[in-house]
């Protein structure tokens, strides 16, 4: 017998297991995360004896007369500092770490009441944060120790809003919930009579399946099933392209090591774990496909029987092929960018169960209408037949956009009668999700004298691995923003991506353009060196600007600012010369190119309240608030009286998936156009919201745009595009001392959000320059959480978020934009420039060689 002491009270317990399972499942601690059980994340930071400590690498036996505290054991006044501190700061995204977070703070607090910024980091440097770049949550720590010292107080009035419009320093409607630990995400949900389902996967990326036993794992009490490819309705999912295999059929050929052989069920995880080890598969092992160069070999295996080219794009405008031979300067160079892991903090997880004359599933992911989708594809149904409930989402990135556990949970929820959970370990996780994908790209550009560029000619492969997911419009914009945010007309682009046996890449924030833009921006410092001019020149130089045309021939609209965020940084640049790196970017908000782009949303009064429907999936990046934001400023009411209704394909209005940095625009206006239909009848009710009790109001907003290779003179590629300017300056030693992130973002929406937003993409795009490594032998996966070289607290540099808002915006949503995924694209091409003013040697393979930090690994 183990006993022990937990906030308060004392638990006594047979078991020897970890403590975060005993935390969770038998004292039902939901507070306290579980992000990779390996002792890598820090979601599951606990205090034990007055020490931040991780609940999974402690044992009930280890803990044996130790003192335990988690969010839960706080006294009251504790939890209120910690959700105003964290709140009022903005340090809360998707959430999952934040209780850990908490933890490590309160650890620190306690022994230190004052500590400074760099005994912050160093507390929380055990605690991974993929979302906020660490700096909104070391404020949110250092407020929090003011509070509890007495030399702050607690501002009420900030969480209850009545000043929530637009521009409003708005405290997230999800801050107290996630802070707490109260909200749930999906793992965190325990229904009645549940069942767990995991797969068992293959154990060679590239093997044919010659046999499948299940009969001892079915022999075991409390087995329910075993279900292999021949139970799937339809063995076949997919994001756009319906390639993706349920489970791999006794006879066929795996195709990367997330393949699911079969899946088994069973009543608890403890006798899953059991089962699965009692599966025996025989295998042919035969030779993979290891990489683009394999795929594209005239004898190449086919991993798909149409070949291995999945998908290709060839963007042109102009004649680059003249153009180039008439430039004063031209420049080629080859590059090489990585896998990259997205590393969200919340492993998949869903929970299927029988509903009317289907399923409905609680999921994590970035669409319940995509996932509702591909489960119906799977089962051969009307889609209607599934209803998806987002819980909240720890994360995503564009990791959490193609089915994973969702459908597995379905299949055996709808077959059973019963309730099913499924869900990844972290192992599971970085094996199956799709990555970034790897790219090989030659980049020639041309410029005449005074440094004007005249065009650009590129071939860019992708390897998008044993699936498609989405290579198709990651490889085409990719392509269409290879041009870079500048004025020229001729472009020649082919992009082509590849099956290999590699883990599936598909979308990661940035969608194709962190990579092409690093090759384009690199290649720019070369030309400004043979032209005579600085870096900071030839982009203004060739800087887009209202009324000009974008090298795709669409007409820049009135919000355009690349040259205001260029100025924003000017004084920096100049400063710091000639320990600096700049790169600017630009990214389209909105899916675009001639796909349908719907925002839809419904308002209904209940009781006084206005009730929010839309079916926007947030992951983190805050449009539940920025909803509310849109419809308070128009309505002219307070934060009390709007309730987001959360994300539920049965009950929304379908608002497309969250990606392309589409929510906040697209259906944050149709958002404000519903609210206007309100504002209508509640003008005509003296303001009174009771009049209108029971009425429901629903608009959406559409705006078409013109398919990629349009004939027409200038065609409208998306909706609108933001634009940014990143300056990286390295101190003596080669280290990032500071990122400069100027941003054109439109208006800002939420001002606390927007920093945390550009803090948290400066960081993930320094992770994937410097340090981030996706390790991969004979496309087998060779990392860990712990290992993939994510940047800590202890790593960040000074990071001074800068948004530029323009007199003249765009007539839509306020005149906002999508900051999400432009955050993240300029950092690494501005720390490779950086680095070549330091010496002099460009660096076109991620992460670089011979910096700071690759050289203090290697120590």
């Amino acid at each position: 017998m183990y006993s022990f002491t937990v906030n308060g009270k004392l638990v006594e317990t047979e078991k020897e297991v970890s403590l975060l399972r005993f935390l969770r499942d038998d004292l039902k601690l939901k507070s306290i995360k579980d992000g990779c059980s390996q002792g890598a994340c820090g979601t599951c930071t606990i205090i034990i004896d007055g020490k931040a400590t991780r609940a999974c690498v402690m044992t009930t036996k280890r803990a044996q007369g130790m003192n335990i505290v988690s969010v839960e054991g706080l006294s009251d006044f504790e939890k209120e500092v910690f959700v105003y501190a964290f709140g009022s700061k903005g340090a809360v995204q998707c959430g999952f770490c934040i209780p850990g977070m908490v933890m490590s703070g309160k650890a620190l607090i306690d022994r230190n009441p004052n500590p400074t910024e760099d005994e912050i980091k160093e507390a929380i440097k055990g605690n991974i944060c993929r979302c906020t770049g660490y700096k909104k949550i070391i404020e949110g720590i250092d407020l929090a120790a003011q509070i509890l010292r007495g030399d702050k107080k607690i501002d009420e009035e900030l969480e209850k809003g009545d000043d929530f419009g637009v521009g409003s320093n708005a405290f997230r409607i999800d801050v107290r919930d996630k802070v707490l630990g109260i909200g749930e995400y999906v793992d965190d949900m325990e229904l009645e009579n549940m069942l767990h389902a995991s797969a068992v996967r293959t154990k060679y990326p590239r093997a044919r399946i010659l046999d499948i036993d299940a009969s001892e794992a079915l022999a075991l009490e409390g087995v329910v099933a075993v279900y292999m490819a021949e139970d799937v309705p339809n063995n076949k999912v997919g994001h756009i392209q319906q390639d993706w295999d349920v489970m791999i059929s006794k006879g066929d050929i795996t195709r990367f090591m997330g393949d699911a052989i079969c899946i088994v069920v069973a009543e608890s995880e403890e006798i899953l774990k059991k089962a699965k080890a009692l599966v025996k598969v025989e295998y042919e092992v035969l030779e993979p496909v290891r990489n683009i160069d394999e795929a594209k070999a005239e004898n190449a295996p086919k991993v798909h029987p149409n070949g291995n080219l999945c998908q290709s794009r060839h963007v042109k405008r102009g004649d680059a092929k003249e153009a180039i031979a008439n430039s004063k300067y031209t420049i080629t160079e080859t590059f090489d960018t990585p896998f990259t892991e997205h590393a969200f903090l919340e492993p998949e997880c869903a929970i299927a169960l029988p509903y009317k004359d289907g399923v409905k599933v609680y999921s994590t992911d970035q669409s319940v209408f995509d996932t509702r989708k591909e489960i119906a594809i799977m089962f051969g149904w009307d889609p209607e037949k599934v209803v998806v409930e987002n819980k909240l989402v720890g994360g995503g990135f564009g990791g959490k956009e193609d089915v994973s556990v969702q459908h597995i949970a379905a299949l055996c929820a709808y077959k059973l009668g019963r309730t099913v959970k499924a869900k990844f370990t972290r192992d599971e996780s970085l094996a199956f999700h799709p990555k970034r994908h790897a790219m090989h790209g030659i980049f020639t550009l041309g410029c005449d004298e005074n440094g004007i560029f005249t065009g650009l000619d590129c071939d860019i492969y992708f390897d998008t691995g044993a699936y498609a997911s989405l290579c198709g419009p990651v490889l085409e914009r990719a392509c269409t923003h290879a041009v870079g945010p500048y004025c020229y007309q001729n472009h020649d682009i082919r992009g082509y991506g590849y099956y290999t046996n590699n883990p599936p890449a598909g979308a990661f924030r940035g969608f194709g353009v962190c990579q092409s833009e690093f090759a384009l921006e690199s290649i720019i410092d070369l030309l400004a060196e043979k032209v005579g001019i600085s870096p900071w020149e030839i982009r203004y130089r060739n800087a887009i600007e209202p009324g000009k045309v974008l090298p795709n021939g669409q007409i820049a609209d009135c919000s355009t600012a690349l040259k205001e965020t260029l100025e924003a940084v000017k004084d920096a640049y100049e400063a710091n010369y000639p320990n600096v790196g700049l790169a600017c970017a630009m990214k389209n908000a909105g899916v675009g190119v001639g796909l349908p782009d719907t925002g839809r949303a419904k308002l209904i009064v209940n009781d006084g309240v206005i009730e929010i429907y839309c079916g926007a999936s947030d992951i983190g990046q805050g449009c539940a608030t920025i909803f509310i934001q849109m419809a308070a400023e128009t309505l002219n009411l307070p934060k009390s009286k709007f309730k987001n209704m959360g994300c539920n394909s049965e009950l929304d209005p379908d608002s497309g998936t969250t990606s392309g940095s589409r929510q906040t625009l697209i259906s944050g206006e149709a958002i404000r156009r519903v609210s206007l239909e309100l504002k209508k009848d509640l003008d005509a009710a003296d303001g009174d919201l009771d009049k209108l009790n029971g009425k429901d109001y629903y608009a959406e907003y559409f705006e078409p745009t013109d398919k990629l290779g349009a004939d027409v003179p200038f065609p409208k590629s998306h909706v609108a595009y933001g634009f940014a300017t990143h300056l990286v300056v390295l101190d003596d030693d080669g280290k990032v001392k500071k990122v400069y992130a100027a941003h054109d973002s439109g208006k800002v929406v939420n001002p606390i959000s927007i920093q945390g937003q550009i803090e948290g993409g400066v960081l993930m795009s320094l992770g994937y320059a410097l340090t981030e490594d996706f390790k991969l032998q004979d496309c087998v996966p060779k990392s860990k959480f712990g290992t993939l070289g994510l940047m800590r607290a202890t790593d960040i540099p000074e990071i001074e978020a800068i948004y530029v808002e323009k007199e003249e915006l765009l007539g839509v949503a306020y005149g906002s934009k999508g900051i999400g995924e432009i955050a993240t694209i300029p950092t690494a091409p501005a720390v490779q420039n950086a680095y070549y003013k330091r010496d002099g040697k460009l660096r076109p393979k991620l992460p670089m060689d011979d910096t700071y930090y690759s050289n203090k690994k290697k120590k």
